[in-house]
C-alpha cells in the first residue's frame, strides 16, 4: 500500500498519510551530536499519525545523552542500525529527520530555523525562512495519543 510519506529502511518502515505537525531546520546542540550535522532538517508528526511496522525490531536509546531520562528515544534498526525515528515516551510526537530516515526531504521542506543560538559564532541563516530560539512561537505540543 503507497502512503503520503514512507520511509525506513529495508527491515523497517515508518509511514504516515497526515501531513506533518512541524518541519524545522535545527541548530540545537543535541541534533548536531546525535546527527553529525550542523543543522538538522526535523519533522514532527503527531506521534499516532506515523505507523510503524516491525517495532520490535527497533533498539531505542536516549536521544539526548545528557538528559538520559528525558521523553524521547531515538529508535533504529537492530538489523542494520539505520535510524528510524525519534519517539516520544510521553506519546506526543514521532520526529523524523528526513535525509537520514529513508524520506524524500523535498517533499517535507522546512518552514523555519529553530533553537539558532548567535553566541555559539555559527552565521545567521539567510534563506528567507523566520530563525527562533526555539520552536515556532505558534507551536502547541499534541495532547498524548
Amino acid at each position: 500500500m503507497s502512503h503520503k510519506f514512507a520511509g525506513g529502511c529495508d527491515h523497517v518502515h515508518t509511514h504516515s498519510d497526515k501531513d506533518p505537525i512541524d518541519n524545522h531546520t535545527c541548530h540545537c546542540s543535541v541534533c548536531k551530536s546525535v546527527t553529525g550535522q550542523d543543522t538538522t532538517h526535523v519533522v514532527f508528526f503527531k506521534h499516532g499519525d506515523l505507523g510503524v511496522d516491525e517495532s520490535d525490531n527497533l533498539n531505542r536509546q536516549p536521544f539526548n545523552a545528557k538528559n538520559p531520562d528525558g521523553p524521547l528515544e531515538l529508535c533504529t534498526c537492530a538489523t542494520c542500525g539505520t535510524p528510524i525515528m525519534l519517539d516520544d515516551k510521553e506519546n506526543r510526537i514521532r520526529a523524523i529527520v528526513p535525509n537520514l530516515m529513508g524520506y524524500q526531504p523535498d517533499s517535507l521542506p522546512a518552514t523555519y530555523h529553530a533553537f539558532y543560538d548567535p553566541a555559539t559564532g555559527a552565521a545567521a541563516p539567510n534563506d528567507g525562512r523566520p530563525v527562533y530560539e526555539g520552536l515556532r512561537p505558534d507551536f502547541v505540543w499534541p495532547k498524548p495519543s
